[in-house]
């Protein structure tokens, strides 16, 4: 530290490839609840830190101190900036969670509820597509409607539903 201090630009490399594996080691130790990409976000908060920070070591006084006080102090702003929020990734709670038995009750009428808002042989159009698995020439067929018209209507029909869905949204 002190040849790079000086201006050593070789020393100045060899002090932070050296650095790097021990600051790493004590970001992981004192950060493991941030997960391993947050803690690698601090470490490079720490080596921009002592990048920026290096004219005040002391050369009188020991350099291993001064970087765990760094690295110390990072990983509490990195706590800082999170908040109170913890992130955990659902697939650690998947043997815990139940998983639904059976579908959504209120998800047919809200459906029902977007439907009735249409015209009804665009709801018609949306219902045999989406509901019966119909074909586009299947249910012109049953409609006495060319392809063509059908796929446009189902077209517009969507259209509609997400305006709709935007005004329930809001």
């Amino acid at each position: 530290m002190r040849a790079a201090n000086r201006g050593d630009s070789r020393a100045y490399r060899r002090l932070l490839d050296e650095i790097a594996p021990v600051l790493r080691t004590v970001v992981r130790a004192r950060g493991a609840a941030l997960g391993a990409q947050s803690c690698e976000d601090v470490l490079q908060d720490v080596l921009l830190a002592v990048h920026t920070k290096r004219n005040t070591w002391r050369d009188d006084a020991p350099l291993r101190p001064w970087l765990y006080a760094i690295a110390r102090h990072k990983v509490i702003d990195a706590f800082r900036a999170r908040g109170r929020r913890v992130e955990l990734p659902i697939d650690a709670f998947e043997d815990v969670l139940p998983a639904a038995s059976a579908p959504d009750p209120t998800e047919g009428r809200d459906m029902e509820k977007v439907l009735n808002a249409l015209d009804p042989r665009s709801a018609e159009i949306v219902r045999a597509f989406g509901l019966k698995g119909e074909s586009t020439a299947e249910t012109a067929a049953r409609l006495d409607m060319s392809e063509g018209a059908v796929r446009v209507a189902l077209h517009r029909a969507l259209k509609s539903i997400a305006r709709l869905r935007e005004r329930m949204i809001e």
